[in-house]
């Protein structure tokens, strides 16, 4: 009997062994194919396969912060690191984000709308990505001051109501009041343009990640809003399957509605200063350097994808 014990426990070791030597294999493999997929253009995502620093979007450094038109509809309005972005339509605005709290929305988006020429006012709607203080801290100041209307997934209007996390930053601005609930695959229209809204977690719960409609003279592209990419959640084998799933299935979305402009709600994701400068320095007839099209989109989420799996094979 003792021999048999000895046996069984040998062999409960060598399944043990196997089984974390095939953990490390499949999550070396699927870092490989997330740095394959991010190339040298897609470093700033490739950044959460890091586990301890994919938990928040990397710093930006000293970059200089002016409100800039991307497209003839669409305008940055962001921070050094947060992004926020305006879409304009024939009825008005629709705020894409509001940044940490009132000061900053006041200063970056309704201050930064008037440098470009627009009118605040105009502000219809404020689509708010997620359940986390630098992108609904300055909503309600935008409602309070022109009547937008703030829209969010119910999902994550229920987590607003919840318990209040225990390391609230002190620079997040006040919860906003629940307005408009939304759904996955929900659509907001106002005049000639529509947005489409996808149910994305478990950045948040009920993160949105959005589908919009870019223009640029007589030249069409389109807009995919992946809405929540670090790894600020529990790190739980079921949540990273389920960023994973969320990424794939967004991809999918994508590739039907053509997209060939990935953005982000940070900054350090999309290379949108590199981008922003690139259009600066942009000579008439050259290609808008935010497009750059549906493999780029498919990439970048296949490297969110991707790093999700390494951390569910043992990253963590």
């Amino acid at each position: 009997m003792g021999a048999l014990r000895i046996l069984m426990g040998a062999g409960v070791a060598a399944l043990c062994l196997g089984a974390v030597a095939y953990a490390a294999e499949s999550r070396e493999a699927h870092l490989k194919a997330a740095a394959d997929a991010a190339g040298q253009d897609l470093k700033g995502v490739l950044s959460i396969c890091n586990p301890r620093t994919g938990a928040r979007a990397p710093a930006q450094g000293n970059v200089t912060v002016e409100p800039v038109k991307v497209f003839d509809n669409l305008y940055f309005l962001g921070i050094a690191n947060v992004s926020a972005w305006a879409l304009t339509t024939s009825d008005g605005i629709i705020v894409l984000d509001s940044l940490d709290n009132a000061d900053e929305a006041q200063t970056y988006i309704e201050g930064g709308l008037r440098k470009l020429g627009l009118d605040p006012a105009q502000i219809k709607y404020v689509v708010i990505t997620h359940a986390h203080g630098d992108h609904y801290g300055g909503a309600q100041y935008l409602a309070d001051k022109f009547h937008a209307r703030l829209v969010m997934s119910d999902i994550d209007w229920k987590v607003l109501e919840g318990p209040r996390r225990a390391n609230y930053p002190a620079n997040w601005g006040p919860i906003p009041k629940r307005d408009i609930a939304v759904k996955d695959g929900d659509k907001l229209t106002l005049g000639d343009t529509t947005i489409e809204l996808y149910v994305t977690p478990p950045h948040t719960p009920g993160t949105l990640s959005i589908i919009m409609p870019l223009k640029e003279g007589n030249v069409r592209h389109v807009g995919g809003e992946w809405g929540g990419t670090a790894f600020n959640f529990p790190k739980t084998p079921e949540n990273f399957a389920t960023y994973a799933a969320s990424a794939e299935r967004f991809a999918g979305i994508a590739r039907e509605k053509g997209v060939d402009v990935p953005l982000s709600n940070h900054s350090s994701y999309d290379n949108a200063f590199q981008k922003i400068a690139a259009l600066k320095a942009r000579k008439p007839g050259a290609p808008n350097p935010f497009v750059t099209g549906p493999e780029s989109e498919r990439r970048f989420l296949t490297v969110a994808a991707e790093c999700a799996k390494a951390m569910e094979a043992g990253g963590t």
